[in-house]
């Protein structure tokens, strides 16, 4: 089908996918789309049940508490887009033959601790061992919620005039993650300290609490319209779905893009983009204008960063960059630079 890596390319989603999810029922009210995080059936009584899957991690060269992390909060993240936090979880392991089942109870003890900090009642699944499974993916995931109805996001509810705001730092989960599957080359080319801030930046990779914290304790700041996960295609990817989603256009300022010290150093040794890097930990959050300095504000009472980087405009205008005075199309890359430069780095046997 396709020689990428990562995610199905949008194109081929829409072809293969999009037209073909089964019988069609009228309480569906969000299916699958492109650029939406989250699915949402209608319930009785003015509530939504919301859901949302995604792979779960097992990756030797991080560690069984690192994978059974990302396991859990890279879906948590999803979840959090809606202004919730999720409730429920399903997990289909499907794991390595010669996975011992001392390293499981390890990695299973770590994905209970990880749900049961966040609140989230581990209700079923599946758990096997494969022979011949030799991927970091150990399986897949559903994370679900129940929430009213008129208070779940949706990225596709983002309106044009809106401003766009992200939280943290460009390539936050993929630089953590490169500097602690490559440690001595980054201790040697970027220096001790800039591996353990990488290193440290790891658990930051869940904007749960940057979601809640936008959305109000009640989700009763209603001036934030729409939220989306930064996952392949970093930051501005994460911006161009959600502007497609959205059916708008938007205008992004490449001096406003927030790109900490640590993310540009580990970006620059394995010569990737950290602007178009796996961004976990990041959330893109829309606003009404008037309402971004309060939204920023708030997040920074919880020592969450935040900055304004665009506005979303009319579809016609189309998605585009702002850089050294230039504006041009928004470049949305189908493969995320990440995969590839860890297999090279793989390759060249870099430790």
């Amino acid at each position: 089908m396709s020689e990428k890596l990562g995610k199905i390319e949008h194109h081929l989603f829409e072809q293969l996918i999009y037209n073909k999810c089964g019988h069609q029922r009228e309480e569906v009210i969000e299916g699958a789309q492109f650029g939406v995080d989250v699915s949402v059936i209608d319930l009785p009584g003015g509530m939504a049940l919301a859901l949302t899957s995604d792979p779960l991690s097992l990756i030797p060269s991080l560690g069984l508490q690192e994978s059974a992390w990302l396991s859990v909060h890279l879906m948590a993240n999803d979840m959090a887009t809606t202004g919730h936090a999720p409730m429920y979880g399903q997990f289909v392991l499907n794991l390595p033959s010669s996975f011992s089942k001392s390293d499981f109870k390890i990695y299973w003890e770590y994905i209970h601790k990880f749900c049961s900090e966040i609140k989230i009642a581990i209700t079923g699944g599946h758990t096997g061992f494969i022979e011949g499974q030799h991927s970091t993916i150990a399986g897949g995931g559903t994370f679900i919620t129940v929430a009213p109805k008129n208070k779940i996001l949706v990225s596709k509810s983002a309106e044009s005039g809106n401003a766009i705001l992200v939280t943290k730092t460009c390539a936050l989960s993929s630089s953590a993650i490169l500097a602690m599957s490559f440690p001595s080359t980054v201790k040697n080319k970027a220096g001790m300290e800039i591996y353990q801030h990488a290193c440290n930046s790891f658990y930051h990779t869940s904007s749960l609490q940057d979601a809640l914290t936008a959305v109000g304790e009640n989700n009763d700041h209603l001036n934030v319209t729409a939220m989306h996960d930064v996952t392949e295609g970093g930051v501005l990817g994460a911006i161009y779905e959600l502007a497609v989603a959205s059916g708008n256009g938007a205008v992004i300022y490449n001096n406003k893009l927030p790109i900490a010290e640590v993310q540009a150093e580990i970006c620059n040794i394995f010569s990737i983009d950290p602007r178009y890097c796996i961004g976990a930990g990041s959330m893109i959050i829309t606003c009404k204008k008037e309402a971004s300095d309060e939204v920023i504000a708030r997040l920074a009472k919880r020592n969450i960063p935040c900055v304004e980087v665009g506005e979303l405009c009319e579809k016609k205008d189309g998605i585009t960059l702002i850089e050294n005075e230039k504006k041009t199309d928004l470049r949305y890359t189908e493969e995320d630079p990440y995969w590839a430069a860890f297999f090279s780095a793989s390759k060249k046997g870099w430790k």
